[in-house]
Order: structure tokens, then sequence, then C-alpha cells
């Protein structure tokens, strides 16, 4: 994997992220909606909410070799080897283990899914080389607020040194937390010790 990983977030205009998520703004009330390459405002609404996966991998594409395709496309394509499901009951996220099939058939893309992931093997695969797409609380993007839990939202892990941990949020509401350093023991309060780790 490249060492340098760019920002891409879960949301059409970024600068919205704020307003969206804590000011009452509508998904869909975003006027860049298209750039995603949702085929239309219904379809960006229903993806949106939930592609924080699809952000984190088109990071690593890019990351790669600078091509990836939108965020609908990846979406569709996880969709197709079971990565989502809209059946009753069924996860409203990523579900990790289709994923890795996706990856590897579409994208040539190694990835193994780490059900018992601990901070330091996290931090061991990123020092070696890896991205670690890992599952924390979505208030990880206010990390000043004690945390209300672990899992729900996916992030993509691109450093780590001796006692911080830097990450890419999809879901960030500011530039800091989009891209953002906590130390080791504040990830863990958010973090729900499983991931997939994209190898380079």
């Amino acid at each position: 994997m490249a060492l340098s990983v760019p920002s891409v977030t879960q949301f059409a205009s970024p600068e919205l992220a704020e307003d969206i998520l804590y000011g009452g703004r509508a998904w869909t009330d975003d006027p860049r909606w298209s750039e995603t390459g949702a085929p239309d405002l219904a379809s960006y609404g229903g993806w949106a909410v939930r592609w924080c996966g699809m952000a984190c991998l088109r990071m690593a594409l890019l990351a790669r070799n600078g091509v990836s395709p939108s965020l609908y496309e990846l979406a569709v394509g996880a969709k197709k080897y079971g990565a989502y499901s809209d059946e009753p009951g069924a996860p409203r996220g990523l579900i990790y283990r289709p994923f890795v099939d996706y990856l590897r058939a579409e994208h040539n893309l190694h990835a193994d899914v780490a059900a018992d992931l601990t901070v330091p093997t996290m931090c061991q695969a990123v020092r070696a080389g890896d991205l670690v797409i890992a599952s924390v609380h979505p208030e990880i993007r206010r990390p000043h607020r004690r945390s209300p839990g672990q899992g729900g939202h996916l992030v993509l892990v691109t450093a780590a040194h001796e006692d911080t941990i830097s990450f890419n949020d999809p879901s960030g509401h500011q530039p800091e937390s989009r891209v953002a350093t906590l130390p080791a023991s504040t990830f863990e309060t958010y973090f729900a010790k499983r991931g997939v780790i994209l190898h380079a």
C-alpha cells in the first residue's frame, strides 16, 4: 500500500457533514450527490448512510495506484457478492467475509477478516505496511466525549506509532476528525475488536 492515503468521506459534500450528523439536515439535501456515482437522489440517500466501508475501500484503492470506481459502483459491486443485504433482519452494514471475496475477485486486493482483532495486532499489521478497516463507534469523531460504545462504523487505520493510532474517518464532521490521530487507549474505547486487514 502507498504511505499517502487520501481522505474520502461518505458525504458528497464533506463540509455539510456536521449539519447532517448533528444539525438535522437531511442526507439527501446535498447538491453534490451525483459526484458519488449514484444514479439518482434516492439511491444516494439510501447508500450514503451505510457506505463508510466503501469510503475506506476507495481510500485504499486510491492509495494503491490512484484509481478507484465511485462509491456507488463499489457498493453495488460489493452487494453482488453478498457484502450488503436488504433482507429483513440482515445487517445493514458491511458483511465482512463476502466483502473480502469481492476485494480479491474484483480488485486483486488480498484481505483477511479479523474477527478478534486486538489493538497491538492491528498496529503490527499497519506498521508492516497493511491498512486496516476497523469497526468503531461513530462517535469516535468526537473523542473529547466519553465513548458510548464500540462498533457500528468503519474507519481506515493508516498508521500506528508508539502510543497513537492514525486513521481516516469517512464520517468525520470536521477536518481534524476526517484525518485523525488519537492515543491508542482512547481509540480502544471505541473499537469493537474486529475489522478487515488489507494487505500491502
